[in-house]
């Protein structure tokens, strides 16, 4: 059959029952608290913005940053009064995905838990998809 030749079919569909969708990303209140010390004392600033940058061992890490403004690619995400933006390269490599605050003897850092994730390298540092 050529392409042409190929028919789709167009339904209405009354009374469907819309899902409420998940977060692209979510925060633990480690990491809430975090975000809103690290913000406190700077109002140009209105959130953190995570990113992924290639580099590393193993492909890919993320990136931290201030912002002060959102862009229009971005994908906002609002917990508990704080605001997380995702740049647009990282939203499909951040579905679905944890994100941690740790504190402990050797590190403090954000640990982001993602269930995407297909391979790491020994630092734990850069990720693959």
């Amino acid at each position: 059959m050529s392409a042409s030749m190929v028919r789709a079919t167009v339904r209405a569909v009354s009374k469907r029952r819309i899902l409420p969708t998940r977060a692209a990303l979510t925060l633990t209140p480690a990491a809430v608290n975090q975000v809103r010390m690290l913000l406190q004392g700077k109002p140009e600033y209105i959130g953190l913005k995570v990113g992924v940058r290639t580099r590393g061992c193993n492909g890919l890490t993320y990136t931290l940053d201030y912002t002060k403004e959102k862009n229009q690619a971005d994908e906002e995400v609002l917990q508990d009064g704080v605001r997380v933006f995702i740049e647009k390269k990282a939203q499909l490599t951040l579905l679905g995905t944890e994100m941690d605050f740790v504190d402990s003897k050797l590190s403090t850092e954000f640990v982001f838990n993602n269930p995407n994730i297909k391979g790491t390298c020994g630092c734990g540092e850069s990720f693959s998809i």
